[in-house]
């Protein structure tokens, strides 16, 4: 019987940390307005920076396709990749 009560106990001990977890969070969380907010001033969302996103992650991918064709291990090719 005192095993059963140590694993009940300990459930409830871990349930009510969980809960009380949970509380905490949605407390401190921002809301609806504020994330928008939040994501109208995050830096990386400017014109500049996607442009460059593109053509980093446009570079990778030919990066990629011309790796998939080529035995070679490309990880030891100094960077950058020139052709």
């Amino acid at each position: 019987m005192e095993a059963a009560y140590r694993v009940a106990k300990g459930i409830l001990f871990v349930a009510g940390f969980t809960g009380a977890g949970l509380v905490l969070w949605a407390v401190v969380a921002p809301d609806e307005a504020r994330r928008k907010e939040m994501a109208k001033e995050f830096a990386d969302a400017t014109p500049q920076v996607l442009t460059e996103r593109q053509k980093h992650n446009a570079m990778v991918m030919e990066i990629l396709k011309e790796a998939a064709k080529t035995d070679e291990n490309v990880a030891h090719k100094p960077w950058p990749w020139k052709k």
